[in-house]
């Protein structure tokens, strides 16, 4: 872990809230020193086309500013911004991130369902008792469900459903209205999303059900305020809840205790929501948690510094599950690191990340093989870009996947268009470092290669061998002259000596 790293901040910019949480790193343990949540209601600004319209733009910068001023201060590496449902779902989201990491100063990740669902798993477990025994974790959010079975710290089956209190407001409960027939409706859709996990997930058992983050923590709150649990949640008091709000049918006559009025508008979907989880997978209480997705944010980060970094171990699952040939990605691993040492500083590829992109693609470039020979390429980026890689963002896995669709054939220059903007003059300059790893593999022997010298100007590299070694490898000059007319499709120029 770098030396001046003390203090750490993890921002979690949710569908209808957004949060923060930054701590001071005491004797190896996370020490919160605040925690910051503002109802930005993303999820609601999406209009018909599914576009963050620009009061919801609006209202997002204003709290990112507020949260970028506390951050201030930390190092880059002590933070991480994930972005959620909303983020995920919005089709201009690229471009509302763009803004947003200008007036944070960070970059945002946009994590998928199930490494979300991954995320808030790692938040409870460290909120809670280190005990024996399995626990279903809940989290309602606004524009989807996640649901997990766990023990300790590691997450066995996780899910994440298209189901959250801002979506299920919009469609079941639009004018704030709250009848029998409509709270009914909710219940049925919520159980028909869960069915789909149900089997796994009661074949996995439980011994612990537990709550996450500010529905279900709503959902508690009423319940104990009003005296129909000591603690926690029952399905009897969610259902002397319904029966209160469907005889007063709105929430703000319903006089429900311990309800803040910032969450009434979202309250009966979320209700309604962990009324048809309780029923359909036979749940009779609810414990809840004070860690969430947050808070499991801050613990991951935390494990990359210290080198428990989940992404290698996906990297090699991935690898195993496709039987991956392990010492030919090893070799490409090694040349490709060996070149971009050489040239890092004169195309200004001296950072963390795109040197683990380049590690990562090279031993991934060969996992389309599994598939099929033909185009492997194609495939394996194919494979890259739509596994769930836990503790990958959306946007690490299309670069693996450039990276592996362009380390052979003709260079898919659409695909690097397609990244943003800021990172595609790297990512096309990786790709070719990884093209030339994997050209001097070709043959894949075990007998070492003579370290070849690579030198690179703005659109020319030189790549220099020892005298006379082209000649008696007549497969890697013909492969490398080969190269020459790909990197000249590309724009650059590529000399071999």
């Amino acid at each position: 872990m770098p030396r001046n790293l003390e203090h750490f901040a993890a921002l979690d910019l949710g569908s209808n809230s957004f949060h923060m949480v930054v701590a001071r790193l005491v004797q190896g343990e996370l020490q919160v020193q605040e925690a910051l949540s503002e109802k930005v209601r993303l999820g609601a600004g999406l209009d018909e086309g599914n576009r963050i319209t620009a009061d919801a733009s609006a209202r997002a910068l204003e709290c990112l500013g507020r949260f970028a001023q506390r951050i201030a201060g930390i190092p880059a590496a002590g933070v991480r911004v994930v972005g959620t449902n909303a983020l995920r779902m919005a089709r201009n989201s690229n471009e509302f991130i763009r803004e947003a990491e200008k007036v944070l100063g960070h970059d945002i990740e946009i994590v998928a369902g199930r490494e979300e669902a991954r995320l808030i798993y790692l938040g409870v477990s460290h909120s809670l008792a280190d005990q024996a025994g399995r626990r279903l974790v809940v989290d309602i959010g606004g524009g989807s469900t996640e649901l997990i079975i766990g023990e300790r710290f590691d997450a066995l089956e996780t899910e994440s459903l298209h189901m959250g209190c801002v979506s299920f407001t919009r469609r079941y409960f639009p004018d704030g209205t709250c009848n029998d027939k409509a709270f009914g409706k909710a219940v049925t859709a919520a159980r028909q999303e869960v069915l789909s996990l149900e089997a796994a997930y009661r074949r996995a058992g439980w011994q612990q059900a537990v709550g996450a983050s500010g529905s279900i923590k709503a959902i508690a709150q009423v319940c104990q305020e009003n005296g129909w649990s000591e603690s926690g949640i029952t399905l009897d008091a969610m259902q002397r809840i319904r029966r209160k709000l469907v005889r007063a049918e709105t929430v703000a006559d319903a006089g429900l205790r311990g309800l803040r009025e910032d969450r009434m508008s979202i309250f009966v979907a979320g209700l309604a929501i962990l009324t048809g989880i309780f029923e359909q997978l036979g749940i009779s209480e609810m414990t809840l948690s004070s860690g969430a997705l947050r808070e499991g944010v801050l613990y991951d980060l935390l494990g990359r510094l210290d080198h428990e970094d989940v992404r290698e171990r996906s990297i090699a699952a991935l690898m195993g599950r496709y039987h991956v040939d392990q010492a030919q990605a090893e070799r490409v691993r090694d040349t490709a690191q060996s070149l971009l040492d050489q040239v890092a500083a004169a195309w200004q590829l001296d950072s963390e990340e795109l040197a683990d992109n380049l590690r990562w693609g090279a031993m991934l470039h060969e996992v389309g093989l599994s598939v099929s020979h033909s185009q492997f390429h194609k495939h394996g980026a194919y494979l890259i870009q739509n596994s769930d890689l836990p503790g990958f963002s959306r946007q690490t896995q299309q670069a693996l996947a450039v990276l592996v669709r362009a380390h052979r054939r003709k260079l898919p220059m659409q695909a690097i268009g397609e990244l943003a903007p800021e990172d595609q003059g790297p990512m096309l300059r990786l790709c070719l470092l990884l093209r030339l790893a994997a050209r001097l593999h070709h043959a894949r022997s075990d007998t070492p290669l003579p370290r070849p010298t690579l030198s690179a100007g703005e659109q020319e590299v030189v790549l220099t061998f020892p005298e006379g070694w082209l000649a008696e490898h007549p497969l890697t000059q013909a492969d490398l002259e080969q190269e020459q007319t790909y990197f000249a499709a590309a724009g650059f120029t590529l000399n071999v000596v």
